[in-house]
């Protein structure tokens, strides 16, 4: 699983010109899911997500999760994550395809709303042509990439 995170003033979903979510300072976490991934990347990324430390405390960077400052989570649905080019044309094979993407996506926000307060975690509406406005912080931007299974037995490890 890959994720774009970045650290939001606000950020809304709409699609249609209708509001489907919105949060206020926190972060935007754009997912795309790869067609070998499994919930073992959910976990992976749900626990980095929350622990990132992407806010300042008294002034200091990088010091504050967004679970330490309770902060929202908007969360999008991105197969075009999962892209490679041939000549200039994308092509989206290696994403997973809607009906397996959609259950291990929705894993994730559950896995999310588990691990921290249910109210904080809003997302778009999967599988629609959405636009989505984001007021960037800073700007930071951060990528995440689940571990390949032999990296995940390292991370646990350590």
């Amino acid at each position: 699983m890959r994720a774009v995170i970045q650290r939001v003033k606000a950020a809304k979903v709409m699609v249609l010109d209708e509001l489907i979510s919105s949060v206020g300072p926190g972060l935007c976490v754009l997912v795309g899911i790869k067609s070998s991934d499994t919930t073992t990347d959910v976990e992976y990324l749900v626990r980095k997500i929350l622990a990132l430390r992407l806010f300042e405390d008294e002034g200091k960077r990088w010091q504050k999760s967004v679970k330490d400052l309770q902060l929202d989570i908007l969360c999008v649905s991105q197969f075009t994550l999962y892209h490679r080019l041939k000549g200039n044309k994308p092509d989206f094979s290696a994403a997973m395809k809607g009906d397996e993407a959609i259950q291990l996506y929705n894993h994730f926000l559950d896995r999310l709303r588990q691990s921290y307060d249910t109210s904080k975690i809003k997302d778009g509406k999967f599988g629609a042509y959405m636009q989505v406005h984001i007021e960037n912080d800073g700007p930071v931007t951060i990528e995440l990439e689940s571990p390949l299974p032999k990296q995940i037995e390292e991370c646990v490890d350590k």
